[in-house]
């Protein structure tokens, strides 16, 4: 079945629905490079939302439409199409494949119902996809194959339905099976055979677009053999996940499966999550309607994902956390929405994408916002009433009017002033909150100075923009370095923030080393004398100190002992002398990094009737400390940083000697999850700066890893030279 007149005519307008099981949410997950935004173009043109690939009426983009896109030539961001199809609302969740952007990945399988995996039988399946079909497994979250890059020379679709089976299918190979064979045209040149149709298993149909058309035809002898030898196999794997437990029996028994039945069966197990089809698609040739397989994965979508109303019901609470009623997806239920994704338009203002989860979201109305668990990402906790902006469906760079959104659907909302990523939506007067999806840590530092006074104006503004936009970037102002750091998951990631702070916010940032927060501390006992005397006319000052300093456990800080007696100094000087040994220790006294873990006793002084002063003992102080720390060697201590790394089996050599290169300590291995090790180790924080960059590589993008301080410790003499090198040319390490 092709287009009909009704949905031909959907480009233009904004789609709508009156009902949850007149839509469906398909999030299209794949690595970089596999033809998720050229499978989307393909759709929307065979739905007749696009008036020619890849293309909306004014002429622009329906998916990469952002100008950063268009530049760098591939997705950054989620992006939301919305087509029809034999009536039904299909909101496609086009999400990028670079492992910088997985946040942006994580808010399209948050607002989705079903997920729809593009592999490309050229280049085939990468880690990090795996790792994606394996959390979808573990929520149970329907799931689709569509392989692309049919045109490829050295493609071969069933050689890439088989390894999908083998990947997909490891713990059942019966749940990932291709519904259809590929229709093969003479060989070229290279002795590729191109595609030019599909062979339906059930249907025993032939689909051919060879003519730029699809014609459904009956297969010839040789294509009906082809069918027959794949089809027993699609039909156990369906009756086995069948709820009619005698139709298996019934089959083995020779009775012929009536074709609706099988289908109904098949649709039901895929909406279950219980299996998996492998399908195929490829673009439009010039001047065609449809694209190869768009019509049949259209079908599949309307006929064989779930519907939000079979979203299992929501566990939320209100935002003092006492619990609440489970909500379900209800028009007429209670409002419960969520922002899964956060933008700033130059003319808008901040454009929040929402999906509905209960009741009806409608504009002009005021709403609870209500945001809390993401502190750690620089976002406290607020709830707040907004009243609702216009109500608009995204389309490439338009945006389409909507009267309301109804449970299920997916809409933007206009100048949510104070929402952010992540938060909740719900009646004002029944305020609720639903718990924040897992979003990776960012572990890449990126320290920013303001270009110029005029973009240091505008710096904190821009920045606070940003981390509200993306829950997978972090602000940081470091209170020890003194450093503006801004934390991501990856150089992509880190590029697009600067190319967005100076492109939407107008903030030109210089990137400047990042410092690691050294400390110093005394190796042995030392003593100091400090003498601050000067006359020159008028008051003069006046102040001479003794002390002692020792090294003290690590965590100690700093102790400040008075053990004057006979009033050498007098009393009312000794704070004067602690202030002073404290300023100098904060500034240090080797590399200028603070000093810490030490005890610094008073012992003696003198002083002046006339001439002693609050600050001439201050000045004392300092000079007794340097004076000290002139007589004994002084550790240089540096921060020591507790990993996590959880990696593939297969990659835990490689993860443990990279650690033993950057002076790390493996303190225990262990089993996390089949198939997975846990490393813990202890390393330099100055090791690690890009780990988060190095691990990726090392694991084939399939690693994982989380850090916290373990403790500072004393630095290899080698590198403590260098470090008090680089301090006397002015350049402290970083």
């Amino acid at each position: 079945m092709g287009p009909t007149s009704h949905q031909a005519g959907a480009a233009g307008r904004a789609l709508t629905a009156d009902r949850p099981d007149s839509v469906r949410n398909v999030v299209l997950v794949g690595h970089s490079g596999a033809g998720k935004t050229t499978l989307v173009e393909a759709l929307a043109l065979t739905a007749g939302a696009v008036n020619r690939a890849g293309r909306v009426e004014d002429g622009g983009t329906v998916s990469d439409y952002d100008e950063i896109e268009q530049r760098r030539q591939r997705s950054v961001q989620l992006s939301l199409v919305p087509v029809e199809w034999a009536g039904i609302k299909i909101n496609l969740l086009d999400t990028p494949g670079y492992a910088d952007f997985v946040g942006e990945l994580r808010a399209g399988l948050r607002a989705a119902d079903a997920a729809l995996f593009v592999v490309s039988a050229a280049d085939g399946i990468d880690g990090a996809t795996r790792m994606v079909w394996d959390e979808c497994e573990a929520v149970g979250m329907p799931r689709a194959i569509v392989v692309t890059h049919l045109e490829a020379a050295r493609s071969d679709y069933s050689q890439m339905a088989s390894v999908c089976g083998e990947i997909f299918g490891a713990d059942d190979p019966d749940a990932v099976i291709p519904l259809y064979l590929p229709l093969l045209g003479s060989p070229g040149p290279d002795g590729h055979r191109p595609v030019h149709g599909l062979l339906g298993l059930l249907s025993r149909r032939v689909h051919d677009y060879s003519s730029g058309a699809r014609v459904e035809r009956d297969p010839d002898p040789a294509e009906l053999a082809l069918i027959e030898g794949a089809r027993s196999r699609l039909i156990e794997g369906i009756i086995a996940e069948s709820e009619d437990e005698t139709l298996m029996d019934r089959y083995l028994g020779g009775e012929d499966i009536d074709l609706k039945t099988l289908i109904d069966d098949l649709e039901r197990a895929v909406a279950r999550g219980t299996f998996h089809p492998v399908l195929m698609a490829a673009p439009a040739a010039d001047g065609a309607r449809q694209g190869l397989g768009t019509v049949e994965l259209l079908e599949l979508i309307t006929g064989g994902f779930p519907t939000p109303a079979e979203r299992a019901p929501l566990t939320v609470t209100a935002p003092d956390g006492s619990p609440r009623p489970d909500v379900v997806c209800d028009p007429s239920g209670p409002l419960l929405a969520e922002v899964v994704k956060t933008s700033s338009d130059p003319y808008v203002g901040r454009v929040s994408l929402v999906r509905v989860f209960s009741g009806t979201l409608r504009p002009e109305e005021t709403v609870h916002v209500s945001g809390h668990g993401m502190e750690d990402r620089g976002h406290e906790d607020h709830d707040v009433d907004e009243r609702i902006g216009a109500l608009t469906s995204p389309f490439g760079k338009q945006q389409r009017t909507l009267g309301s959104c109804i449970a299920g659907d997916l809409a933007c909302v206009a100048k949510l002033t104070r929402a952010e990523t992540g938060d909740t939506l719900s009646a004002k007067d029944a305020p609720l909150l639903m718990e924040p999806w897992a979003m990776p840590e960012p572990l890449l530092p990126l320290a920013i100075e303001a270009h110029s006074k005029a973009d240091e104006d505008k710096l904190s503004q821009g920045l606070a923009r940003l981390v509200a936009e993306d829950p997978t970037m972090r602000l940081e102002q470091n209170p020890h370095t003194h450093q503006l750091v801004l934390w991501s998951l990856g150089e992509a990631h880190q590029d697009l923030a600067l190319e967005r702070l100076r492109t939407r916010y107008g903030v030109q940032v210089d990137p400047v080393p990042h410092k690691v927060s050294l400390r110093e501390t005394f190796g042995a006992k030392a003593a100091g004398r400090g003498r601050h005397v000067k006359q020159s006319g008028g008051h003069g000052q006046f102040a001479i100190c003794e002390i002692e300093v020792e090294p003290l456990p690590p965590g100690s800080g700093i102790e400040f002992v008075d053990k004057v007696v006979g009033g050498a100094v007098p009393r009312s000087f000794i704070p004067s002398v602690e202030k002073g040994v404290r300023a100098q220790a904060a500034r240090g006294v080797a590399a200028g990094y603070p000093l810490v873990d030490v005890r610094i006793t008073l012992l003696d002084g003198k002083a002046h009737s006339v001439d002693s002063s609050d600050a001439a003992f201050q000045t004392a102080g300092a000079l007794a400390l340097r004076e000290a720390a002139a007589q004994t060697a002084v550790h240089l201590l540096e921060p020591v940083a507790e990993l996590d790394v959880v990696v593939p089996d297969e990659y835990v050599g490689p993860v443990m000697s990279d650690l033993a290169g950057r002076r790390g300590r493996v303190v225990g291995t262990e089993q996390a999850e089949p198939g997975r090790t846990r490393v813990r180790a202890e390393v330099p924080e100055i090791e690690i700066g890009r780990y988060a960059v190095d691990l990726r590589s090392v694991s084939h993008g399939t690693g994982r890893f989380g850090r916290g301080y373990a403790r500072h410790e004393a630095m290899p003499p080698h590198l403590a030279d260098k470090v008090r090198e680089q301090a006397e040319k002015g350049s402290p390490l970083t």
